[in-house]
């Protein structure tokens, strides 16, 4: 598709607008989980349980149009309860396929980190090729395709760590937050007598954000853009405090998300401070800061924030 950045600002505009008719106060909440839909990306939502995660999932789901389904993770799931497994019907005597709750186009999986590592396996296939294999057959998943997590960092009984390779398949780590108390009385408000999600209709199709993933592929990213995204990228790798820094797939995932980002915001060209502004919701999750940092309390944000206040962004900005 042609590069048409209004028709991905308004695309994303509608989106936006009729998911903030259920989320109270979350706008970069919102325009983040945007970004990952125009990457069609994954994203892990990391708070405390009733700030809204599963509702925004479901916001979404039903802005779009998409085939919505959600998987309740729990120590006994099992990794044939969510690709799906042959079952033999004995009308017609032969196995036959039943196809497993990842076979939607925006899957929901509710705390992730309650399933066992061997399920959790079972969504690496389904999140990096969009395929998944039963009884050593492959099968498509449809497209548009994004899973979307949730997981609590409070409670640690009866949960699994996700392991570095399935946490870099997520696009972006986002924490949603408590609400302001201006936003806590607009909540009570809102949904004092009904839920506003039964309501929410459908403002663009499945097909049409395909189209938009495609066109942001054609925002430009010039080459000091590049070379500042290849920078922070070693940076993190480099960095005394970091174990293990930010991967190939790490910076690609930075460099989309951008072009995603200056489409939403109108633009045709991706600008320095549309990078800085991803780096720690792409890289938070995805680089493992040393021992000692994590007894300290230390956060990978701070170190992210050391970075891009310390590596120098391009002064020229290109033009449309």
């Amino acid at each position: 598709m042609t590069l048409d950045v209004h028709q991905i600002s308004d695309f994303a505009q509608r989106v936006k607008a009729n998911v903030e008719k259920v989320i109270v106060g979350k706008a970069d909440v919102v325009d983040l989980t945007i970004v990952a839909l125009l990457c069609e990306g994954h994203i892990l939502l990391e708070d405390v349980p009733g700030i809204g995660k599963t509702v925004l999932a479901k916001s979404i789901a039903k802005s779009l149009g998409c085939s919505f389904h959600r998987i309740q993770c729990t120590p006994d799931l099992l990794p044939t309860d969510i690709t799906g497994t042959y079952i033999f019907n004995q009308k017609t005597s032969d196995f036959e396929y039943r196809a497993g709750p990842i076979m939607a186009q925006l899957v929901l999986t509710d705390e992730i980190n309650r399933a066992t590592p061997r399920t959790q396996s079972a969504l690496l296939e389904a999140m990096q090729e969009r395929q998944v294999t039963a009884e050593g057959e492959t099968k498509l998943l449809p497209r548009p395709f994004l899973v979307l997590a949730t997981q609590n960092p409070i409670e640690l009984e009866g949960t699994f760590p996700l392991p570095e390779a399935q946490l870099d398949r997520f696009l972006v780590k986002i924490k949603l937050g408590y609400p302001s108390p201006e936003d806590d009385r607009l909540i009570l408000s809102r949904f004092r007598k009904n839920d506003p999600l039964d309501e929410l209709q459908p403002v663009v199709t499945p097909t049409e954000l395909m189209q938009m993933q495609s066109a942001c592929r054609e925002v430009l990213v010039n080459s000091a853009v590049e070379d500042y995204i290849i920078r922070l990228t070693h940076a993190t790798r480099e960095h005394k405090s970091i174990e293990l820094g930010a991967s190939p797939r790490a910076m690609l995932a930075l460099y989309h998300a951008a072009q995603s980002l200056a489409a939403l915001r109108g633009r045709g060209f991706v600008i320095p401070d549309d990078v800085k502004y991803l780096v720690g919701y792409v890289f938070s999750h995805r680089i493992i800061i040393r021992a000692d940092n994590y007894l300290k309390g230390t956060s990978p944000e701070k170190f992210l924030k050391e970075i891009v206040d310390t590596v120098p962004a391009p002064v020229e900005q290109p033009q449309e």
